[in-house]
């Protein structure tokens, strides 16, 4: 099973488990994921929704499986994938729980991109975080440009990317990617005190915070909670945000097809098969 499920009275996590490809995202767990999400926006006892990495490598996520993906050819497949991720992650966001992404190893790529759609953010000291799809001749293709923007500023973003930066944990947590990191011998522990804590909020109490905190669009942000008791999703997710997204999708395809971005990644793929 490319994703493995855990539920524990309020919370489900859910752990990458694709170690041949240190958690490298295809379609099938593409596939898993939306499945796992659509059943939480079903689930009105959820109050912590949990993405980390199985614990058969040192990985969280480490981008997009290239091997897989190298059969996309042309720029309206790339397109396709870019917005299926994008919505995808959208859909994390309006989940009207906790969400946390716990990092415990390599996020690489497309695996920053997806912890940045995630509410809370932790890792392990020991992980590392790569922002390295410039080495491909790509920009980020799932929504990763305005997260990114979002969490660290627009300077910051642009020379983590032109730099093709590998921050470390502490790296991570200072530039504000990461909300705390804990000593990997005490990592396991830490985390579970967390998740405890995180589920003591009851929904109502959850769902508040969210929309006032996270939500942009005025209008939305002076809805009451009774009046939204009923969903299962937030109404407060950031359309604009959303669609500031669904634009990279389109420059994103382009580079993909690219006679450049071809060329780096068989070159990558024939020095990793020889």
């Amino acid at each position: 099973m490319v994703l493995l499920t855990d539920r524990c009275d309020h919370v489900w996590t859910l752990r990458v488990n694709r170690p041949e490809t240190r958690n490298a995202v295809n379609f099938a767990l593409m596939d898993a994921l939306e499945e796992q999400i659509s059943a939480a926006e079903q689930d009105e006892s959820l109050r912590v929704f949990v993405l980390t990495g199985s614990d058969a490598n040192n990985a969280f996520i480490s981008g997009g499986d290239l091997r897989e993906f190298h059969q996309i050819k042309r720029s309206d497949e790339a397109r396709e994938m870019s917005l299926r991720m994008i919505r995808l992650l959208d859909r994390i966001r309006a989940l009207p729980c906790w969400t946390l992404a716990a990092v415990n190893g390599a996020a690489y790529g497309g695996g920053w991109e997806i912890m940045l759609a995630f509410d809370l953010r932790i890792a392990s000291e020991d992980a590392i975080f790569g922002f390295t799809q410039g080495k491909f001749y790509l920009p980020p293709g799932w929504g990763g440009l305005a997260s990114l923007q979002s969490a660290v500023g627009a300077q910051r973003a642009a020379f983590l990317l032109a730099s093709q930066a590998i921050l470390s944990a502490p790296q991570a947590h200072q530039a504000g990617l990461i909300h705390d990191y804990y000593p990997t011998s005490d990592y396991a522990q830490q985390f579970a005190r967390l998740t405890e804590r995180l589920a003591l909020n009851d929904r109502t109490y959850i769902r508040y915070i969210k929309e006032q905190l996270f939500a942009n669009d005025v209008a939305s942000a002076k809805a009451t909670v009774s009046a939204k008791a009923t969903t299962n999703t937030m109404a407060t997710t950031n359309t604009h945000d959303l669609a500031k997204a669904e634009s990279e999708a389109e420059p994103f395809s382009r580079f993909w097809e690219s006679e450049e971005h071809m060329r780096r990644v068989e070159d990558f793929l024939k020095k990793r098969s020889g």
